[in-house]
């Protein structure tokens, strides 16, 4: 029996722009390979730079395109090194690891289906010593898929103000939304002083590229640049030189277009096969876009117990105890992936799940 993982946030194979990127990259050696082949500035290939700049609305000094946006998180952490950190809970489990890894001490605030809970953030801010920074996915987070509402979104730029609070904003979901209104960034509502904005090309043209960009407050520009020529002396300028052959042909939007429609379907799909399968007392949360939705299971099911007998079963997801600091909360929940799965092997995954999640009236 094939195992069918929902425990992979990446793209469907057809996802991936292949043809293009391989002419897009033809196209850039031949219009500019002496630089992309050479040493560059630590920033990013200038003209890169200046799409996403313009994007933003900023000066391209201000943008830092990185090997990926997790790479200019650990710049960032590197770079604000001690104290606390503040982020939501659950949350990405990578930024989790790094921050652990650099002896930081994170300190998780609550969720609720409109995303963190202001107070929450409030509470923190009052009770202890000024944290480094709060890292936050507002729009369709990882892992739960929730949504920062815009009122929400007042409030925490508010917060910021009136404590001085540095906010990382890691936005690399944001543009793959299927339906509702985009709210405003919090870099946008606050702008862009103390809200540092995070984003990447790997949902929107592929994560193999490995292109990610921060737009960074004035302060801390020369810092991290310098860090990131320590690190590897050279951006990766053919991987950005593609990408952005790929943006001034015009295939952004039409490519977007079709990985909405695509990664729609399985969300779609998901949602619906959750409704009709799992048992009483299992809840979940209703992404408008992004690549994951968070389970909570009935009662007090344990999810890495449950996520071993399904491994039998031939499924897999990630129990949500991973996405808190040292594995304190989730215990009952788990991270489901439609992202990468096709729409039959999502209505069978979350059959053979089903069948081994016991009712409300059971636990």
């Amino acid at each position: 029996m094939e195992t069918i993982s929902f425990a992979r946030g990446v793209p469907a194979p057809e996802c991936l722009p292949v043809e293009e990127l391989a002419d897009c990259a033809r196209a850039s050696l031949e219009r500019d390979g002496r630089t992309l082949l050479s040493y560059g500035p630590a920033g990013g290939y200038a003209p890169l730079r200046e799409w996403i700049a313009e994007r933003h609305g900023v000066d391209p000094s201000r943008v830092l395109v990185t090997n990926g946006s997790l790479q200019g998180f650990v710049f960032l952490a590197q770079q604000l090194r001690g104290g606390r950190v503040l982020v939501e809970g659950p949350t990405y489990d990578r930024p989790l690891k790094i921050l652990a890894s650099l002896g930081v001490d994170v300190v998780s605030l609550s969720m609720d289906d409109e995303g963190l809970d202001p107070d929450s953030l409030e509470r923190e801010l009052r009770a202890g010593p000024k944290p480094a920074f709060l890292y936050t996915i507002p729009t369709f987070q990882n892992p739960s898929g929730r949504t920062l509402s815009t009122e929400r979104r007042r409030r925490l730029v508010e917060l910021a103000r009136e404590h001085e609070l540095l906010v990382l904003e890691d936005d690399p979901y944001g543009l793959v939304r299927y339906e509702g209104e985009a709210p405003p960034s919090l870099f946008e509502l606050e702008g862009g002083e103390l809200v540092v904005y995070s984003s990447s090309f790997s949902k929107t043209i592929a994560p193999g590229i490995r292109v990610g960009y921060f737009v960074l407050p004035q302060a801390l520009e020369t810092e991290l640049e310098a860090i990131a020529v320590s690190t590897y002396i050279t951006p990766v300028l053919l991987s950005q030189g593609t990408v952005f052959e790929f943006l001034r042909r015009g295939n952004f939007e039409p490519n977007l277009e079709r990985v909405r429609g695509l990664l729609g379907a399985r969300r779609d799909t998901m949602l619906a096969a959750l409704e009709r399968e799992l048992p009483e007392g299992a809840r979940w949360s209703r992404p408008e876009g992004g690549y994951f939705l968070w389970l909570d299971l009935p009662g007090e099911t344990d999810a890495s117990e449950l996520l071993a007998r399904a491994r039998e079963a031939g499924v897999v997801f990630e129990a949500g105890s991973g996405f808190f600091p040292g594995g304190r909360g989730g215990e009952s929940s788990a991270r489901l992936a439609f992202s990468f799965v096709s729409l039959e092997e999502i209505d069978e995954g979350v059959a053979r799940l089903a069948a081994l999640v016991p009712s409300a009236a059971a636990v």
